[in-house]
């Protein structure tokens, strides 16, 4: 495969039978550790009917289900498919920051104490169950207004919604097209983490590169308190997809379309199947806002409990699995898949909040828990190049049986702790998975968005403490 580098963190191919070229974002430094699969993957995707212009990969790329984690790809609304493969599992995973009026030294001797009480009041790891009494119409009401229903019922503050993509909710979910599974998994696990990379960190400002951007985004120096939450749809968005991959396949036998891999089973926007799985796919995403909405506020209980002075504020909560549809001015109105990539608008875009207009959307890219995050702001050259889109994390170079192979979670929490960072984890086998050495260098990912001009960096904030599902 003949790959060419086009510009600088840039690299493109096009072989035969791609409709489009794939783009590889990566510096010269990351890009040896694209595995050979994902340009597969990304290279199957090339070929669905309707792709437009070219297809992406994030630096944070990785082998996945379909689509490569890191893939973004945009199809025509006449011509073009909907893939469940093109949006994961974990339907709306995404990423929810609060700054907040404290600073680190005020956290001396109640780090731990706050972590183990986050621990206690924010369920977490596999089948963890909800603080919630969620029943049928309470979960259809959670299904259609997303975050808007959690604050409703007193979880959080109304602005907010404003700080949320989407304003927390999307308006085309029907209740109707999910299945009794999906209902049943979801009503006892809204308002938990979950497992794997999930995780709710508290971490502090280390370095601001845009001092004026920060400002508006509500960092305002080093050495101030951060919260983030990285959660999605939990039963519920898996048993969606699931549903969905089947009817999929059905459907792509029907309609004729030839798949260059089964994991890729989709069906034409116009069509039935397309048309349902949007709507369930939105249900989802729905609950993952509301989701992340309700362990917010009881993190800002939480934090109130030590610090009753504590004014936590929502800097933006930002979804990474997930398709829109969008309007961009290179390839028109288009169906835009992200599994595992952040929306990143620039400045001037109809759908951020009127405060943000001005700056661009802020991009939250958190590391692995033993290095830093990053706040990013997304650039004109997102729009043209990636149809407004950067990278999620740090991305995985060791699955996670290799990585419990080489280290225990015991000797990773002792690590942390020798660096001043305490992890709580409902099971010690989540913090083996989720090691520094199992991720790429987050600075790196970084500079390959930055090389291209997609998103600068605003600011990188040290993570102090850490609860794991």
């Amino acid at each position: 495969m003949d790959v060419q580098k086009i510009s600088q963190g840039v690299r493109q191919f096009h072989v035969d039978g791609m409709r489009v070229p794939a783009r590889i974002y990566a510096s010269d430094e990351l890009y040896p550790q694209i595995e050979r699969g994902v340009f597969n993957q990304i290279k199957n995707v090339a070929q669905l009917p309707g792709v437009v212009d070219h297809v992406c990969v994030m630096p944070d790329g990785h082998f996945g289900y379909g689509f490569p984690i890191g893939g973004v790809a945009a199809f025509s609304l006449n011509e073009g498919v909907i893939s469940p493969g093109g949006v994961g599992y974990d339907i709306n995973c995404g990423v929810r920051l609060l700054s907040s009026n404290l600073r680190e030294p005020e956290l001396k001797g109640k780090l731990q104490p706050l972590i183990d009480s986050l621990f206690k009041n924010i369920p977490s790891g596999v089948g963890s169950k909800s603080r919630l009494r969620v029943d049928e119409e309470t979960l259809k009401r959670v299904c259609l207004e997303g975050a808007g229903w959690a604050v409703s019922q007193g979880y959080g503050e109304g602005k907010d919604l404003k700080h949320t993509e989407e304003s927390g909710c999307i308006p085309d979910a029907d209740y109707s097209k999910i299945g009794h599974r999906a209902r049943k998994r979801g009503k006892p696990q809204l308002g938990t983490l979950g497992s794997g990379n999930h995780f709710l960190e508290i971490q502090v400002v280390e370095e601001v590169f845009d001092g004026e951007t920060a400002q508006t985004f509500g960092v305002t120096e080093p050495g101030q308190v951060m919260f983030m939450i990285h959660c999605g749809s939990r039963g519920l968005g898996y048993q969606v997809a699931d549903d969905y991959i089947k009817v999929m396949l059905e459907a792509s036998r029907r309609q004729k379309i030839n798949l260059p891999d089964p994991e890729l089973a989709c069906a034409y926007l116009d069509s039935r199947p397309a048309i349902d799985y949007v709507a369930a796919m939105y249900c989802a995403v729905n609950y993952a806002f509301a989701n992340r909405q309700c362990i917010a506020h009881w993190v800002r209980e939480t934090v109130g409990g030590f610090y009753p002075h504590a004014q936590l504020s929502q800097v933006y909560d930002v979804c990474h699995n997930i398709a829109k549809f969008e309007e961009h001015k290179k390839v028109g109105d288009v169906c835009v898949h992200r599994k595992g990539a952040t929306r990143a608008f620039s400045e001037g875009r109809r759908e951020l909040p009127e405060d943000y207009r001005r700056s661009g959307q802020p991009v939250i890219v958190p590391g692995d828990m033993g290095s830093s995050s990053y706040l990013l702001v997304g650039l004109e050259a997102a729009m043209t190049e990636t149809f407004g889109s950067v990278c999620h994390g740090a991305g995985r170079v060791l699955s996670r049986s290799k990585a419990r192979r080489n280290m225990r979670g015991e000797d990773v929490a002792r690590k942390l702790l020798q660096r001043g960072q305490y992890a709580r984890a409902e099971n010690m086998k989540v913090l083996a998975e989720e090691y520094s050495d199992a991720y790429k260098n987050i600075d790196e990912v970084v500079k390959s968005v930055s090389l291209p001009s997609l998103a600068a960096p605003v600011a990188r904030f040290r993570p102090l403490g850490v609860v794991k599902g």
